[in-house]
């Protein structure tokens, strides 16, 4: 093989290598794996339908997950990936916790009714809606409205408002965010020190000294 062949050859090797460097790795989402863990005063199973019915303080915990509400309906599909309706008691609000992937940080939501689904690892909040973000212990963002859909995996959240479903505390029914600055976000700089003034001269070649 002459020179021109090899070095062909040895740039091929290098820009497949490339390549294969810039493909991101997708890091497996844990929460996705662990087995669901139920307890509620009672259940109703369907075997045939791959359906389960627990009502009375549910609290769920999946992994990093926690749920609780009044009565929560649970379906597996074949692939063993778990669907959820969680509905709370009249008046109040179903809660859902999850800790987010490779950061101290914690999503957590409010809703009437709250749909998971552990295969595109995506919750909906539906009726009074209320998301929160926590940096380790700390409050960061908070969004509410009528609707809040939030995928874990892309990391993205839609909120819709609901102008004809007003609450005292919201009587537009809007959309309402608040969003706290990145960590370690650099604080304004201070404000740079007067120019020292000049002082006319009553002669062109200046003040004699």
């Amino acid at each position: 093989m002459n020179k021109n062949h090899v070095l062909r050859a040895l740039l091929m090797a290098l820009a497949i290598a490339s390549t294969l460097a810039a493909v991101p790795a997708r890091a497996e989402k844990a929460d996705s794996t662990k087995p669901m863990n139920v307890e509620a005063d009672a259940l109703r199973y369907d075997d045939l339908n791959q359906t389960s019915v627990f009502t009375g303080n549910v609290v769920v915990t999946k992994g990093t997950i926690i749920i609780r509400g009044a009565k929560i309906n649970v379906k597996q599909d074949p692939e063993g990936y778990q669907f959820g309706v969680v509905t709370a008691a009249p008046g109040q609000r179903a809660f859902f916790r999850q800790k987010r992937e490779g950061v101290d940080e914690w999503i957590e939501g409010e809703g009437e009714t709250i749909e998971y689904d552990g295969k595109a690892d995506r919750v909906k909040f539906i009726g009074r809606a209320e998301m929160r973000r926590y940096r380790g212990t700390e409050l960061s963002d908070e969004t509410s409205g009528a609707v809040i859909t939030y995928n874990n995996t892309t990391e993205q959240f839609n909120v819709d408002g609901n102008p004809g479903g007003a609450t005292p505390s919201n009587p537009g029914g809007r959309v309402r965010a608040t969003i706290g600055p990145k960590p370690g976000a650099s604080a304004p700089a201070a404000p740079a020190a007067p120019a020292t003034k000049l002082r006319q001269s009553s002669t062109l070649g200046g003040e004699k000294r």
